[in-house]
Order: C-alpha cells, then sequence, then structure tokens
C-alpha cells in the first residue's frame, strides 16, 4: 500500500496537513498545494524531495493545469488524487447570503475540484491507473441550517464523483469520501466551543491514510465514509 504518489490540495493546516504527515509517515510521496505562501515554505523546508509543494489557487484553472505540468514533467500521473481544499460560509440563512460570501465556497469547494480533475485525470487515463477522492462531508448527506452553501457543495461533489466514476475507463476509480467529524478551524466556526468534544487531525489521520491507501477500483462510484 506504501510508495505510492499521492496529490493532495488544501496542504496548508487541518486534514490537508495532516495527511501531508501521514501519507508520508507511511512511505509515500505526497506533492501538496495550498494558497499560503508561509505555510508552502514551511513544508517544503520540512520534507523536501521528493516531496514538493506548491502555491496554487485552485479556483484558478491556469495555475491548476501549470502546477499539474510541473508535476507530470518529474513523476509519472498520482496513484492517488485527494481533492480536499475547501470553504465553509459565515453562519447564516441563504437570504442573508452576500455574493462575496457565498461565491468563493461554490469556487473552491466544485470548481476547484474539477479544475485538479480537468489537470490530472487525463494522465492518470493514459497511465491506465489512479483513484480519485473528492472529499464530501456528512452534510453531503444531510442538511443544516446556517450552511446551505456548505451543504450545496458537498451535495453536488456527492453527485459529480459519482457521475465521473461511470465515465472513467477500466483501472481508474472516482470515489466521494466523508472524511467524518474533526475539530479543525472549519468545525470550530460552526460548532463553537463543542468542536473540541471532535478529535484533532492528528488523531484522524490514523484511520485516515489506511482508510485511503485502502482504496480499491471496485470502490469506484461508491460513497464512503471514514469513521473517526
Amino acid at each position: 500500500m506504501a510508495q505510492k504518489l499521492v496529490v493532495i490540495t488544501g496542504v496548508s493546516r487541518g486534514l490537508g496537513r495532516a495527511m501531508v504527515d501521514g501519507f508520508i509517515e507511511s512511505g509515500c510521496t505526497v506533492l501538496g498545494c495550498a494558497r499560503s505562501e508561509a505555510a508552502i515554505a514551511q513544508l517544503q523546508q520540512t520534507y523536501g524531495n521528493p516531496h514538493h509543494f506548491t502555491v496554487v489557487d485552485v479556483t484558478d484553472a491556469r495555475s491548476v493545469q501549470a502546477w499539474a505540468d510541473v508535476v507530470l514533467s518529474h513523476a509519472h500521473a498520482p496513484d492517488l488524487v485527494i481533492n480536499n481544499a475547501g470553504l465553509i460560509n459565515p453562519a447564516k440563512r441563504l437570504w442573508e447570503m452576500t455574493e462575496a460570501e457565498f461565491s468563493p465556497v461554490i469556487d473552491v469547494n466544485i470548481k476547484g475540484v474539477v479544475n485538479v480533475i480537468r489537470a490530472f485525470v487525463p494522465p492518470m487515463i493514459e497511465r491506465g491507473k489512479g483513484i480519485i477522492v473528492n472529499f464530501s462531508s456528512g452534510w453531503g448527506r444531510s442538511t443544516s441550517p446556517y450552511v446551505a452553501p456548505y451543504c450545496g457543495t458537498k451535495w453536488a461533489i456527492e453527485g459529480l464523483t459519482r457521475a465521473l466514476a461511470q465515465e472513467l475507463p477500466s483501472g481508474l476509480a472516482a470515489i466521494p469520501v466523508n472524511p467524518g467529524i474533526i475539530h479543525t478551524d472549519m468545525l470550530d466556526s460552526c460548532f463553537g466551543s463543542s468542536a473540541a468534544s471532535f478529535p484533532p487531525p492528528e488523531q484522524w489521520k490514523k484511520k485516515a491514510i489506511p482508510f485511503l491507501l485502502s482504496l480499491k477500483v471496485k470502490d469506484n462510484g461508491v460513497s464512503k465514509t471514514i469513521d473517526s
């Protein structure tokens, strides 16, 4: 299961940062991106070659493609792509949400995922193997007030991923994965002080990494959940 080439978006903090540590500890090579220049510099200093970390805004299709071109010029197509980068809206009723609050959630959580798929899936098809994991949420299979935009994007990820699974050739799989409820900054913004009752990313990764490395082509299109 180890020694895989893993591409991860949103590696600057939270689940993304925990997955970087976890996959590297498992013997994988990690290629990650995030918008924070400081976080990317710190990751590159910590790990260095053969791992590589790049400043990328996943909402910018050209930037994502340029990143993929650099990755693919130095390595084969990834074994595993994890679309982890995500935003949540401020807690408000939907009709009170401004365009400036609504649009970034759509742009990162849906368009960003598609930009990564567009850049990495064709070379994965050419190689004839690989798994695409798109992080969904419990709110991609249920709903809650004050987070309607986030719910909408995660429901979209469920449908988008299952449709993608029907389009992929044999040897590849697309899997929507609910990572579970983890104590991150995002959870703090929703749950307040009660967020601290859930496991932190450092604990979550102990189950998450083996789970993600165990995904198989036969899981194509099957909604999965990582138990925290």
